[in-house]
C-alpha cells in the first residue's frame, strides 16, 4: 500500500512546492520511498510514497509506458498479477518493474477503462495519459482504498487522503450540509464533511481531461431476483462452494516478499482468515489480538485458544482506556470522519505494535459481516421481512431474543429510540432496513444537540433522502429479497465510509500496515450474492455457510459463539479513566465552542446527566458523545472554518 496524489490544471503551471507538500503529507502511507512525475507542459502531475511489499528493490513510482506516454501511481495490492504479466510480455509489452501495479498501466494502454474488469484486489490508481490528454482515476469495487478529488482554481487535486488535498492548497471548510446529512447516516457514499471535496465511490472511475470530468461506475453487486430462486441444493454442497473461492483468496493474500501475519480477534471472520491461512504456510504465522481492560469487550482468551488450534504464534496487545484517551486525537486525525466508539483508535494502537512488531502485511475479517448479513441489525431484518413458510409464534419469539441483547449493542446495532424521518425510505422500498431505523433513532438524539440556526437551515431535510439520489432503486433494488437491499445499501453507506475508514485503511495505514481483505474479494462476493439468503441468517444464527465452511479450522467455542460486534469499552462507562475526561474536557471546552453546528449548554447538560443514566442509556449516549468529541478533533488538528 501506498499514498498517492495527482494534479490536473486547466491553465497555468503546476506547483513543485504544491506537489511536494500534499506527497509529503502522506509520508505515514509509505515510508520507503518518494517519486515525483510532471509533464513537459507540467499540466499533469504524479506523487507517491511507497510501502515496499512486492519488488523490493525495484516498484519504485510513478511508472512509466515504454514510450513514455502514460504514467501510473498505486495505492493498493493486485492478486494473480503474474499470469497477468506473461498475457503483457506475450502481447510485446516490456515492463519495467516485478511489481504488481504495472500490469493496470499497460492494461490501460491496450484496452483503456475496461482494464478495471481484469483487476482483483485492494486499490486506487491514478493514469496520466498525455497522448489523450486526460487523467483516469480509478478505485476498487468496494471502496478498501480511498481516493478523494476536489477542484480549486482551476487544478483538479486527487489524493489517498483529504489532509494531501488541504496540504496543496485546497481551502480546509466544514461542508455544513455534509455533516448534518452524516449525523444520520455516518458518511455519504460520494461527498464528504469538507467542502467541495469528494471521493470516487466504490466500483467507479473518473476520466477528466482540461474541459471535462466524469464519474462512471463499472462494477456493482447484482443481487438475484426473489422470483429467481437458487436451485435446491444440501447446506454441505453450499459451504463446500464457498469454502472454495473464500481459501483461494485468502492463499493469493499470502503472497508478499515480506511477513504476513492476521488480525485476530474472537470472532468467526479473523478466525476464519487465520485458519484458512494457517494451511497454507509451512511456518506459525503470528496472530495479533487487542485485549482490553473490561471484560465483556475483550476476546483475548477466545483468540488465544483460536490461535493454540491452528499453531499461530498468538501476540496478544494489551489496552487501557488511558491508552485510547492519550491517542484518540492521533488517530481521528488519521480517519478524517466522524466515529461512535473509540474501537478506530484501539485499531490505530494495533497497528502501531504490529509495525514495531516489524510487519508490514496483515489479513483482516473485515467486510464479512456486510456479505453475509452479521449484524444484528440484518437478523431483524430477515426475522421482519422474511417470513414466508416460517411460525409467526417462532419469529415473535426469536424477535424478543433479539431486542433482549446485551446493552452494549443496543442504539450502535439495533434501534434505540425513536427514529427520524423515513417517510421516502419506506416509499421506495416497501420496508425501512434495520440499519437505517438505528442510524435514524442515534441521529435524532444528535440532531437534540445542534444548535438552533444549523437546525433552521436544514429543516425538514430528509438525509436518506440524499442518500437515495446516489441508488439505482430499479436496477439494483426492485425485486430483491429485503435482506439483500439491506445489505446493499449498507455496503454503499456504512462500509465504504465508516467500517473500512475507521477500521481498516486509515488506521492501518497510520503506521504504514497493508491490511488484506479476503471477505472482500469480489470473487468472493459474486459467489456468495447468488446463495439462498437462508446461507446468510438461520433463525438467530449469522454467517450460517461460513460457519459450515470452516468449522474444520476453527474452534468449536468460535463456531458456536454468537456475532460480537468490535467495540472498545465506552467512556460513558468509566467516569474516572482518562478516555471520560478527555471527552467531558473537549466538550466542555473551547473547541466545541466555535464550531457552528452544535448547541454546547445542551451538550454539556447531556454530560452532566451521564450518572443519573441506567448503563444502557449511557452506551447510547456514548456514541453521540464520540461523535462530537472527534468533530472538535478534525475542527483543530485540520484547522477547518465553516
Amino acid at each position: 500500500m501506498c499514498g498517492i496524489v495527482a494534479f490536473l490544471s486547466q491553465h497555468g503551471p503546476i506547483s513543485d512546492e504544491a506537489l511536494r507538500c500534499a506527497t509529503q503529507s502522506l509520508h505515514h502511507r509509505g515510508p520507503d520511498g518518494r517519486g515525483h512525475w510532471v509533464s513537459p507542459d507540467r499540466r499533469i502531475a504524479l506523487g507517491h510514497t511507497r510501502l515496499s511489499i512486492i519488488d523490493l528493490s525495484g516498484g519504485e513510482q510513478p511508472i512509466a509506458s515504454e514510450d513514455g506516454q502514460s504514467h501510473i501511481v498505486v495505492n493498493g495490492e493486485f492478486y494473480g498479477y503474474q499470469t497477468i504479466q506473461r498475457e503483457l510480455e506475450e502481447a510485446g509489452h516490456r515492463l519495467r518493474t516485478r511489481s504488481d501495479s504495472e500490469i493496470a498501466l499497460h492494461l490501460y494502454e491496450d484496452v483503456g477503462v475496461q482494464c478495471l474488469h481484469r483487476l482483483r484486489g485492494e486499490f486506487a490508481f491514478v493514469i496520466a495519459d498525455q497522448k489523450n490528454r486526460l487523467v483516469f482515476a480509478a478505485r476498487d469495487r468496494f471502496g478498501i482504498k480511498p481516493l478523494f478529488y476536489a477542484q480549486h482554481e482551476g487544478t483538479l487535486y486527487f489524493a489517498s487522503e483529504v489532509k494531501a488535498l488541504f496540504a496543496a492548497g485546497v481551502p480546509a471548510r466544514w461542508d455544513a450540509e455534509s455533516v448534518y446529512h452524516s449525523v444520520a447516516l455516518g458518511g455519504p457514499q460520494v461527498r464528504t464533511l469538507f467542502d467541495g471535496v469528494f471521493q470516487i465511490p466504490p466500483g467507479h472511475y473518473l476520466i477528466a481531461s482540461e474541459k471535462h470530468v466524469q464519474v462512471s461506475q463499472y462494477w456493482d453487486f447484482h443481487y438475484p431476483r426473489a422470483d429467481h430462486a437458487a436451485p435446491q441444493r444440501p447446506d454441505a454442497d453450499w459451504a463446500a462452494e464457498f469454502r472454495s473461492v473464500l481459501e483461494e483468496a485468502v492463499r493469493v493474500r499470502l503472497r508478499a516478499d515480506v511477513p504476513v501475519g492476521c488480525y485476530l480477534s474472537g470472532g468467526l471472520d479473523s478466525c476464519s482468515v487465520l485458519g484458512l491461512a494457517a494451511r497454507h504456510r509451512p511456518d506459525p504465522i503470528r496472530a495479533f489480538t487487542l485485549s482490553f481492560d473490561r471484560a465483556e469487550y475483550d476476546e483475548g482468551e477466545i483468540a488465544r485458544e483460536m490461535a493454540a488450534k491452528v499453531g499461530a504464534d498468538f501476540c496478544p496487545i494489551p489496552l487501557r482506556q488511558s491508552d485510547l484517551a492519550d491517542h484518540f486525537a492521533d488517530a481521528i486525525t488519521q480517519a478524517e470522519t466522524f466515529c461512535v466508539n473509540a474501537h478506530g483508535v484501539a485499531k490505530y494502537l494495533l497497528s502501531r505494535a504490529v509495525r514495531n512488531a516489524g510487519y508490514k502485511v496483515v489479513l483482516t475479517g473485515e467486510g464479512s459481516d456486510e456479505i453475509l448479513g452479521g449484524y444484528a441489525f440484518f437478523r431483524r431484518d430477515m426475522l421482519l421481512y422474511n417470513r414466508e413458510g416460517q411460525d409467526p409464534a417462532v419469529i415473535a419469539g426469536l424477535l424478543d431474543e433479539l431486542t433482549r441483547l446485551n446493552p452494549v449493542s443496543r442504539g450502535l446495532l439495533l434501534p434505540d429510540g425513536e427514529a427520524g424521518q423515513l417517510e421516502t425510505v419506506k416509499r421506495l422500498l416497501g420496508f425501512v432496513p434495520s440499519w437505517i431505523e438505528t442510524f435514524s433513532a442515534r441521529s435524532e438524539k444528535m440532531r437534540a444537540l445542534l444548535s438552533g440556526s444549523f437546525s433552521e437551515k436544514f429543516a425538514g431535510r430528509e438525509s436518506f433522502r440524499a442518500f437515495f439520489s446516489d441508488i439505482d432503486v430499479r436496477g439494483q433494488l426492485e425485486g430483491r429479497d429485503p435482506l439483500n437491499q439491506s445489505l446493499y445499501l449498507w455496503a454503499k453507506a456504512g462500509l465504504p465510509s465508516y467500517i473500512l475508514t475507521m477500521l481498516g485503511d486509515r488506521m492501518e495505514m497510520a503506521h504504514s500496515i497493508e491490511g488484506r481483505v479476503p471477505f472482500l474479494d469480489h470473487h468472493v462476493v459474486e459467489m456468495i450474492r447468488s446463495q439462498p439468503v437462508s446461507q446468510k441468517i438461520r433463525g438467530m444464527t449469522e454467517k450460517f455457510v461460513l460457519r459450515e465452511a470452516a468449522r474444520d479450522v476453527i474452534s468449536d467455542t468460535v463456531y458456536r459463539r454468537q456475532k460480537h460486534p468490535f467495540l472498545s469499552p465506552p467512556a460513558t462507562l468509566n467516569p474516572k479513566d482518562r478516555l471520560s475526561s478527555l471527552v467531558q474536557d473537549t466538550l466542555r471546552g473551547p473547541t466545541l465552542a466555535s464550531i457552528p453546528f452544535f448547541d454546547q449548554r445542551k451538550v454539556v447538560s447531556l454530560l452532566d446527566r451521564l450518572q443519573t443514566m441506567d448503563e444502557g442509556s449511557r452506551v447510547a449516549n456514548d456514541q453521540v458523545l464520540m461523535l462530537l468529541t472527534s468533530a472538535c478533533v478534525l475542527h483543530e488538528r485540520l484547522r477547518l472554518t465553516a
